[in-house]
């Protein structure tokens, strides 16, 4: 068997390229400012932390347009992306200031905005920011969610957006 070749990496490069090659879920977080602002942002670093009590995890730099909320607020809402949502992780990963703009959201819980056309949304109170260099590590306990309609997943791989394969056997 031979190993097919690899580009020449090593170091961060090596890293950046590995990072890229996992393959993740995309799932979007929003939350309020203290002025009632929403602000949001596509993820792929979302996990669960816990099934008891129900608590997830995600990341993000401190250094994004969104942190300064998330630095603040004490709730978060999670939603996780299907492929029909497409259109709606562009537009939250795009320009920060029309993330809000049209009808992919509506106000939930705490007035959180909940994206519309999720296949689940959880809301939860952060119980942890965990500075890490320039990032943050958040953990969140869920305490609300709601089912959206089943879709086959929508995943970012290689810098894209891609659907799921066949299922292996």
């Amino acid at each position: 068997m031979t190993t097919p070749q690899a580009p020449d990496a090593s170091g961060f490069d090596a890293f950046a390229q590995a990072f890229r090659r996992h393959a993740a879920g995309v799932a979007i977080v929003t939350a309020l400012t203290p002025e009632g602002r929403p602000v949001g942002f596509t993820a792929t670093s979302l996990a669960s932390l816990a099934a008891t009590p129900p608590l997830a995890t995600f990341n993000m730099a401190r250094t994004a347009s969104s942190w300064p909320a998330i630095e603040n607020t004490e709730y978060v809402a999670i939603h996780i992306l299907g492929e029909r949502a497409l259109g709606v992780a562009q537009i939250m990963s795009g320009d920060n200031a029309r993330r809000f703009d049209g009808d992919h959201w509506e106000a939930g819980p705490f007035g959180l905005p909940i994206i519309t056309d999720a296949t689940a949304w959880l809301v939860g109170r952060i119980v942890a920011r965990t500075p890490v260099a320039d990032n943050a590590m958040i953990a969140v306990q869920i305490v609300e969610g709601a089912l959206g309609e089943p879709d086959q997943p929508l995943t970012y791989h290689e810098r894209a957006y891609r659907a799921l394969g066949a299922a292996l056997r």
